[in-house]
C-alpha cells in the first residue's frame, strides 16, 4: 500500500471538473489490493478518520475533492479480470478506464456500453455515478449491466453481492456480510423516484435489487473493489451524421421524429445550441456559418444499407428546414471516430473555460419526462434570454436531457448564474424530472436534491448511510450535506 502525505504530490487529487476550490487531506492511500483497502478502511473506522475515494477525477459535481481525512486512490485496482465472449460479460477492478474496458471488449467482438465524453473516466467512477453518456438512448444507464459487485465496507467487512439475490420487499432489508453475528438493517425510503433517467441520490423502490443501493452511491456506502458487468455485441457498423439547423425548434422536432420510432436502431440523439457551435467552429472551421442549432445523431447499420439510410435521412433533413449541404455524414469507423471528438470538443472546452476563470462550474444535468421537452426547452431559452451570462445548451435530447452550462466571468454573475441555475431546477422538478439524469449529486447539489425529495427524502438517506456506515466516515458531504448525519 502507497501511502503519501506531502501537499505537493497530493493535490492534485483535490480537483475535478466542477473547478470546486479549497480541497485539502492529510493523506493519499493507495492500495494495491482489496486486503491492504480492508486493513486501512478498519483503521479510519475505528479512529473515526473520514475517507473520500477518488477515481480518475473527471466528475463534475466535486464529489473527489476531500476537505480533510484521507483519500483513497483506487488507481492501482486497475485490472481487466476477465473479458468472457460466452457470456458477454466483463469483470474489472474500478481503477480501469473505460477507454481501456472498450478497446478489450471491442477486440472480442464485444461492445461497453457506457460512453462518457472524458477519456481517463475509471469504470468504478460509472459505477459510482450510475452513469450513462451519449449512447445510452439505445443501451441506457450503467445500472443495468452490472451484475456483481465486489465491496469493502466502512468498517472494513467485505461484501460480495450478486444480482437477483437481495430483493427488497418490505420498508427495510437485513443482510449479513462478513457471515458473522454482526447484522445490518437497511432501511427502505419512501420517496419516489422520478420516471426518467436518473442519478440523483439513493436508488429505492419495493421491490428493488439491492446491489442497486450502491450503484450511484457516489462513494459513501462502501468502496468498490471489483465489477461484473454485461456487454452487448458490437454494431457491425455505426452511420453518424451531424445535421445543422437555421432555427433551433427545428432541430428540436427533428429530435423529437427521430426518436419516436421513426428512425431505427439509433444509438444516440444529441443537441448543440449556436454557442454550441460556436465553441466547435474553434475545432473546425469547417461548422457552416449562420446556424441556430444541431443535432448530432449515430445508427447502428447492418451490411448492405447504406443506400437506405442515406435515403432515410435525406427526407428527414429535407423535412425538417435543413439542407444537405450542410450535413456532415460518416459511414466509417475512422471518420465516426472523428465526428465522436468533435461532439465531446463542446464540454472538453467549457470545463477549460472554467479554469481558466477560476469560477466554479454552473451545469444543470436535468431530465424531463418526454411530453415535457419541450416546454423545458423554451423555458431554457425565455430565461437565458437577457441574462447578460455566456452560456450553451447541448447534450442529450433523445433522452429529454440537456445540459445547460453557465459560464460566468465575475463573482456577481456567479452568484446570477446561482440563481438561474435554482430556477430551471425547480422548473425540472414540476414537470415531474430530475435534477441529474448522469452526474450525481457531489457536494455541489445539495439543494437541488432537497428540492426534488424535500428534507424528509433527505433524512431518509442519511438514515440508510448511518446504517452501513455508523462511523460516517465514507465520502462526507456527498449527495446530502454531513450535518445530517448528526439528527440521524
Amino acid at each position: 500500500m502507497i501511502v503519501k502525505t506531502d501537499k505537493d504530490i497530493i493535490k492534485n487529487y483535490f480537483e475535478d471538473s466542477s473547478n470546486l476550490q479549497g480541497g485539502h487531506a492529510d493523506k493519499l492511500v493507495v492500495p494495491e489490493n482489496p486486503e491492504e483497502l480492508a486493513v486501512f478502511l478498519r483503521e479510519a473506522n475505528s479512529s473515526k478518520t473520514p475517507v473520500t475515494i477518488s477515481g480518475g477525477g473527471t466528475g463534475t459535481t466535486g464529489s473527489r475533492i476531500p476537505f480533510g481525512g484521507a483519500v483513497i486512490s483506487t488507481e492501482r485496482l486497475n485490472k481487466i479480470i476477465e473479458i468472457s465472449p460466452s457470456r458477454m460479460s466483463a469483470v474489472v477492478e474500478p481503477g480501469v478506464l473505460v477507454e481501456e474496458l472498450k478497446s478489450a471488449a471491442e477486440r472480442e467482438g464485444l461492445f461497453y456500453t457506457s460512453h462518457p465524453t472524458e477519456k481517463m473516466a475509471s469504470v468504478g467512477g460509472t459505477v459510482a455515478t450510475n452513469a450513462s453518456g451519449s449512447r445510452s438512448f439505445r443501451y441506457g444507464p450503467t445500472r443495468i449491466y452490472v451484475t456483481r459487485l465486489k465491496m469493502i465496507l466502512a468498517d472494513g467487512e467485505a461484501f460480495d453481492i450478486r444480482r437477483g439475490r437481495f430483493i427488497v420487499k418490505s420498508n427495510s432489508y437485513g443482510i449479513n456480510p462478513g457471515g458473522g453475528e454482526r447484522r445490518i438493517t437497511i432501511p427502505l425510503p419512501a420517496y419516489k423516484m422520478p420516471d426518467v433517467k436518473n442519478a440523483a441520490g439513493y436508488y429505492a423502490k419495493y421491490g428493488m435489487d439491492l446491489i442497486d443501493l450502491f450503484i450511484g452511491q457516489e462513494g459513501t456506502l462502501s468502496v468498490i473493489t471489483e465489477i461484473e458487468m454485461g456487454l452487448v455485441k458490437k454494431p457491425a457498423g455505426i452511420f453518424s451524421a451531424f445535421v445543422f439547423f437555421k432555427e433551433e425548434e427545428d432541430a428540436w422536432m427533428f429530435s423529437q421524429e427521430a426518436k419516436n420510432g421513426h428512425a431505427a436502431n439509433l444509438l444516440s440523439i444529441e443537441y448543440f445550441d449556436s454557442n454550441s457551435l460556436e465553441l466547435l467552429k474553434t475545432k473546425n472551421s469547417n461548422v457552416p456559418a449562420g446556424m441556430k442549432a444541431a443535432i448530432f445523431f449515430e445508427q447502428e447499420t447492418a451490411q448492405g444499407e447504406a443506400d437506405r439510410v442515406i435515403a432515410f435521412w435525406e427526407d428527414m433533413i429535407g423535412r425538417h428546414g435543413a439542407r444537405l449541404e450542410d450535413t456532415w455524414a460518416a459511414m466509417n469507423e475512422k471518420d465516426a471516430e472523428l465526428f465522436t471528438g468533435l461532439r465531446y470538443a463542446v464540454p472538453e472546452s467549457v470545463n477549460e473555460i472554467i479554469k481558466e476563470s477560476g469560477l466554479q462550474k454552473f451545469s444543470t444535468d436535468i431530465a424531463v419526462p418526454g411530453g415535457r421537452l419541450l416546454e423545458m426547452m423554451r423555458f431554457y431559452v425565455d430565461s437565458l434570454k437577457g441574462s447578460g451570462l455566456r452560456h450553451l445548451i447541448f447534450g442529450h435530447i433523445g433522452e429529454n436531457h440537456l445540459h445547460v452550462n453557465l459560464l460566468p466571468g465575475t463573482a456577481l454573475e456567479a452568484e446570477r448564474a446561482r440563481e438561474l441555475s435554482l430556477l430551471f431546477v425547480r422548473k425540472g422538478v414540476s414537470l415531474g424530472g430530475t435534477v441529474s439524469a448522469e452526474h450525481g449529486i457531489g457536494k455541489m447539489k445539495h439543494k437541488y436534491l432537497e428540492e426534488m425529495y424535500g428534507r424528509n427524502g433527505i433524512m431518509e438517506m442519511a438514515r440508510i448511510k448511518k446504517a452501513l456506515d455508523p462511523n460516517c466516515i465514507l465520502g462526507l458531504d456527498n449527495i446530502f450535506p454531513k450535518e445530517l448525519l448528526k439528527g440521524v
